[in-house]
C-alpha cells in the first residue's frame, strides 16, 4: 500500500531531512521524492511505501500534519487510491 505525501511552504534548511525522518520514524519507506523552490517556496511530492508503519494509517496522517505545522509547513498524505480515484477521468 502506497501514499501521497505533498508538503509546502516557505523554503529553508532541512526541510527534507526533516519529514524524511518523520516518514522513517513511523516506518514508512520513501520509494520515489521529486522537490523544488519557487520563488522562496518549497514544494515536494513523494511516494511512501506504508505497508509496514507502526501506527493506524489515519494516525500516520494526522502524526505528518501535525509534524508540518510545527515547521511552517503543509503535509497532506493520501492513500494512493484515493489519490487515483480524484484524478480519474
Amino acid at each position: 500500500m502506497k501514499a501521497v505525501i505533498s508538503v509546502t511552504g516557505k523554503d529553508g534548511v532541512g526541510i527534507v531531512a526533516k519529514v524524511s525522518a518523520k516518514c522513517a520514524e513511523y516506518g514508512a519507506n520513501i520509494i520515489d521524492i521529486s522537490q523544488t523552490v519557487l520563488g522562496g517556496y518549497f514544494a515536494m511530492i513523494m511516494i511512501a511505501d506504508v505497508s509496514e508503519l507502526s501506527v493506524q494509517f489515519c494516525d500516520f496522517v494526522d502524526y505528518m500534519a501535525a509534524a508540518g505545522k510545527e515547521c511552517g509547513l503543509q503535509i497532506n498524505t493520501m492513500h494512493e487510491d484515493i489519490f487515483n480515484s480524484m484524478h480519474k477521468i
